[in-house]
C-alpha cells in the first residue's frame, strides 16, 4: 500500500466519522424538537384545563 492509498483511506475514514457525527447531531436536534413540541402541547392543554376549571368555579359561584 502506497502513501497515496494511506492518505486516501485516512481521508475516507475521517469523512465517514464526520458523517456519523453529523447524523448523530441531526438525530439529537430532531429529538429535542419533538420534546419541545410535546412540552408546548402539554402546556397548552394545561392552560386550557386551568381556564376551564376557573370558568367552572365562576359558574358555580353565580349558580348558588
Amino acid at each position: 500500500m502506497g502513501i497515496k492509498d494511506q492518505f486516501q483511506d485516512k481521508a475516507q475514514d475521517l469523512a465517514d466519522k464526520a458523517k456519523g457525527s453529523k447524523d448523530q447531531a441531526s438525530d439529537r436536534a430532531s429529538q429535542g424538537q419533538d420534546e419541545a413540541s410535546e412540552r408546548a402541547s402539554q402546556s397548552k392543554d394545561d392552560a386550557q384545563r386551568a381556564a376551564q376549571e376557573q370558568q367552572d368555579k365562576f359558574d358555580l359561584d353565580y349558580d348558588a
